[in-house]
């Protein structure tokens, strides 16, 4: 079987002592592809070292809800360059965060709407973070549905909101939130969803998946989130492996 991480961060200093290591590992453990988010401009420059030493590693550019207080128009032109590196697949992890309010409601708004606006300039899909904020979050997305593509990263809304971002053109990517106990509304969606519209994710070091809460997760641990929306879906880990890693090529154009 392979795996395709669609959403790690590889890049965190959580992986500083044993990074390479742990790279060198995962196509063992089945882990062929991975894609690592820079949801910071202003580091971004790691996620860009590991793309290019790694061929199996691509990678993601945006600002994360939680720093766009910090956000000016140089680093939206930073962005714009980092995304004409060939293995730069979307620009992301972009979207809001009421959870937190790290930063400013109407700043997560308005640069949101910056990022979509760019995205599709340059024709990229985009990865969205979204917690707690899906009221806003569906207004700004249906302001700019012409062109949208991406997916829903860590989705934990409602299934009623889940069938209006596939209307809008967006898939969805499940990691080990799925495995928690309290995930009924995860569960429910990647229980419903098109075949076409499911992919995995780790969002590595953190959301580790039962039976290893508590601990650091990795990519290798992406197997745990395939192997519950298996059983949600009534397929093999085999087939969900197979569906979930050709979903995600075509969604990242691979």
């Amino acid at each position: 079987m392979e795996y395709f991480d669609t959403h790690a961060h590889l890049s965190d200093a959580r992986f500083d002592e044993d990074r390479e290591a742990l790279i060198a590992s995962l196509p063992e453990a089945g882990v062929t592809r991975v894609i690592d988010v820079a949801c910071d401009v202003r580091t971004a420059g790691a996620t860009v070292a590991l793309i290019e030493k790694h061929p199996f590693i691509y990678g993601t550019v945006g600002m994360h809800p939680h720093d766009v207080r910090f956000m000016d128009n140089s680093m939206m032109d930073r962005i714009e360059t980092l995304l004409g590196h060939e293995k730069m697949l979307a620009l992301g992890e972009i979207g809001l965060d009421y959870y937190y309010d790290l930063s400013p409601r109407e700043d997560q708004k308005k640069w949101f709407a910056e990022q979509l606006d760019l995205a599709k300039q340059l024709n990229m899909p985009v990865v969205l973070h979204i917690r707690d904020a899906f009221g806003d979050c569906m207004e700004i997305l249906r302001a700019h549905r012409d062109g949208l593509r991406g997916v829903m990263h860590c989705y934990s809304g409602s299934w009623e909101t889940a069938k209006e971002c596939l209307d809008l053109g967006l898939r969805f990517s499940f990691g080990g939130a799925v495995t928690f106990k309290n995930a009924r509304k995860p569960c429910e969606v990647a229980a419903k969803l098109p075949a076409e519209s499911i992919m995995l994710e780790t969002d590595c070091p953190y959301l580790t998946p039962v039976p290893h809460r508590g601990k650091r997760n990795d990519p290798s641990f992406v197997h745990y989130a395939c192997e519950k929306i298996a059983e949600l879906r009534g397929l093999t880990v085999e087939e969900t492996a197979a569906l979930t890693y050709k979903n995600a090529c075509d969604a990242f154009g691979l």
